[in-house]
């Protein structure tokens, strides 16, 4: 038994030649000998037009399961006649991806048909931990102090002020130190320990004694508890992309504390792709 049509039955409306490619009287035939081979009719015919019976109904529902399955095997058949592709697992920091992932992938341009690359986001030591343990080839992180891992430096992001948007702050072109003073004030954690230091110390140079409300260790914590709290934020510049309405940001005054984000790697990885990225590094600099 064959089954031509990978749509299932012609619609009575369309011609055997519109549809199948076939006249009329050969469809009628085929139609009679699959009949015969099934054992049940699978279609009633009328004045009106033919239309298809309970047995034809069930009939179709398994053909077209079974072409479905057929599509799966050939799929299956052609992906195992092609050689594996060797994979390039990068991470970002939940929001950078929005940024660097165009420019990473415009670097392994020449190798995408080769390749499949992965794509993680997650907290910046959790990645840089990802690398060490060999789970990812790269990750875009903050240089965290103490991980056994390489490490360029791409980009140095300044620190901008998140307030609700419409906070009396909000009118201000830039925001002063001095500015945050009995705000509520919502602070990168521990977890986040590189940010966490910078707005330490840029706190410490402008004599702040603030209190921490609340300690927070991703952008989107950050953002929720500035809305909700109507409290003050530190956070990197990229926050820029993420911002809902209720969150605004305005530069501070002044020169603004940085923090670096880099990619880290391990030198022990010897993936060609990734070789082939490091000596295209330069290229993301370039396009800042």
């Amino acid at each position: 038994m064959r089954l031509r049509s990978r749509r299932g039955f012609p619609p009575p409306r369309c011609s055997a030649e519109q549809r199948l490619f076939t006249s009329q009287p050969s469809l009628s035939r085929q139609i009679r000998d699959l009949e015969d081979e099934v054992r049940a009719e699978l279609f009633n015919r009328s004045a009106r037009g033919v239309e298809l019976t309970a047995s034809g109904k069930a009939f179709l529902d398994h053909a077209r399961l079974a072409l479905a399955q057929v599509d799966a095997a050939v799929e299956a058949a052609r992906r195992a006649a092609r050689p594996a592709k060797q994979v390039f697992a990068l991470g970002f920091p939940t929001g950078q991806e929005m940024t660097w992932l165009p420019r990473a992938m415009q670097l392994l341009r020449d190798e995408l048909m080769n390749i499949d690359v992965t794509v993680s986001s997650g907290y910046s030591p959790d990645l840089a931990d990802a690398v060490a343990r060999g789970k990812l080839d790269l990750a875009f992180v903050r240089t965290e102090p103490g991980l056994d891992l390489d490490d360029r430096v791409v980009h140095r992001e300044k620190l901008v002020a998140l307030m609700p948007s419409n906070h009396r702050l909000a009118a201000k072109q830039a925001i002063l130190a001095s500015d945050l003073e009995g705000e509520t004030f919502i602070m990168a954690s521990n977890k986040a320990r590189v940010l966490h230091d910078v707005v330490a110390r840029y706190l410490r140079e402008n004599s702040l004694d603030l209190e921490c409300a609340h300690g927070v260790d991703n952008l989107a914590m950050a953002m929720s508890l500035v809305a909700s709290t109507r409290g003050l934020s530190l956070m990197p510049e990229y926050a820029n992309n993420l911002l809902p309405s209720s969150v605004v940001s305005r530069p501070l005054e002044g020169e603004a504390p940085t923090v670096d984000l880099a990619i880290g790697y391990s030198r022990a990885n010897a993936s060609p792709v990734l070789q082939l990225f490091l000596s295209r590094a330069d290229e993301l600099m370039a396009a800042r």
